[in-house]
């Protein structure tokens, strides 16, 4: 498969994982009383969980290029998570100023929200990637030491043949 064609299917997981977490954290937001909106929250947070999770698959492929998530810091991934938040806030907030509407105002409501939330998702993601490296790795007995390296890996490792 095409590198573009890979790259594009795990930025639509990535979208569809953080917009199911969003969808979640709306289905929590909307059992506390005082908080209303006109569409129900698990609604209104799913698209903007798939978004930015699309927008963050794209920073780390433009940004982070090849370096491995063995290699990148929980700090800097949070960092490019909370990045692409705001990055989706600017967005709806030009389109807002398009329309007449306050920019900074809208900015600062929205942008710290979507930043944070952003940011834990970046973190979960990384953890359970590194955790989900880690399962792999194991052999049969879940000793790492036991786990076989596949003919690409063992190809990498040897180098070129004579």
């Amino acid at each position: 498969m095409k590198l573009w064609a890979r790259r594009i299917r795990a930025a639509i997981g990535m979208g569809l994982i953080w917009g199911a977490a969003w969808f979640g954290a709306g289905a929590l937001l909307a059992r506390v009383p005082g908080f209303y909106s006109d569409l129900p929250f698990p609604l209104l947070f799913a698209p903007l969980g798939f978004l930015t999770g699309i927008i963050f698959s794209g920073i780390l492929v433009g940004i982070e290029g090849r370096r491995g998530i063995d290699r990148t810091s929980l700090p800097r991934f949070a960092a490019w998570g909370a990045a692409s938040g705001l990055l989706l806030t600017g967005i709806f907030v030009v389109g807002a100023g398009l329309r007449g509407g306050a920019l900074l105002g809208e900015f600062l409501l929205f942008g710290p929200t979507l930043g944070v939330a952003s940011a834990v998702c970046a973190a979960g993601s990384l953890a359970v990637a590194r955790w989900a490296e880690r399962r792999e790795l194991r052999g049969p007995s879940g000793d790492p030491a036991e786990g076989e390296l596949t003919e690409d890996e063992k190809r990498e490792l040897l180098g070129p043949g004579d």
